[in-house]
Parts: C-alpha cells; sequence; structure tokens
C-alpha cells in the first residue's frame, strides 16, 4: 500500500515540475549573444541547431538523428521558434509532417557558437 501512495506522491511531484518549466518565462533576446546563451544552456536546442544547419526536418527526422525524444526536440523547437531561430516552414494547421528550418539569423547564432567554440566538447 505505501508504494502506491509513494508512486501518487512521484507522479505529483513530477506534474509539478512540468507546470513549473511550463510557466518559465523565456530570458528576453536581445543581442546575438543573448540567443548564443540561451541555445548553448539545452543540449536539446543544441541539438535541434546542429541539425538544422544541414537542412529542414520534421521533429521526427530531428528526434531519430539526435537520439532524443520527441517531446524533448518539439519543446526545444518552440522555444528555438519563439526567438526567431527556426521557423515552421508548412502550414499552422498541419499537425503531421511540420517541416522547420532555420532563419538567416539561426544560422549566424550557429555559425557563431561554431566559430568561438563556446560548446564544450
Amino acid at each position: 500500500m505505501s508504494n502506491e501512495n509513494d508512486s501518487d506522491s512521484d507522479t505529483e511531484e513530477l506534474e509539478e515540475e512540468q507546470q513549473t518549466e511550463e510557466t518559465e518565462t523565456m530570458p528576453p533576446i536581445e543581442t546575438k549573444w543573448d540567443a548564443v546563451s540561451f541555445v548553448i544552456s539545452s543540449r536539446y536546442r543544441i541539438a535541434v541547431l546542429e541539425r538544422l544547419y544541414e537542412g529542414p526536418a520534421t521533429p521526427s527526422l530531428i528526434s531519430d538523428a539526435m537520439d532524443y525524444s520527441i517531446a524533448h526536440i518539439s519543446r526545444a523547437l518552440q522555444e528555438l521558434s519563439e526567438i526567431d531561430l527556426i521557423e515552421l516552414l508548412v502550414s499552422e494547421e498541419r499537425r503531421k509532417g511540420r517541416v522547420y528550418g532555420m532563419t538567416d539569423y539561426g544560422k549566424d547564432t550557429w555559425e557563431t557558437i561554431q566559430n568561438e567554440q563556446v560548446l564544450e566538447s
């Protein structure tokens, strides 16, 4: 019986964490270095930009190529889209086969990350 209560408690804690993450506000992105800092603070955002630098892709292609869950990739896509580093290349109404690509600002940001070697090896 205590296992059931522990399980309920764990589930509630996980739900609270997810709600907290969802309500966090995005940091203001005022300069290219703000964007660089925002990208490199998440391995999922790094993975998305790295893959999209090669060319447009769907979330599942990115997920498979980078070996991360689709949920993490989808969230990173949303975050990167909100600061105009990437864009949806198909209609907003489309639910399957959504293709994303990098904006010029995204390419510039990714090239800065690579050229300035700000990623840890």
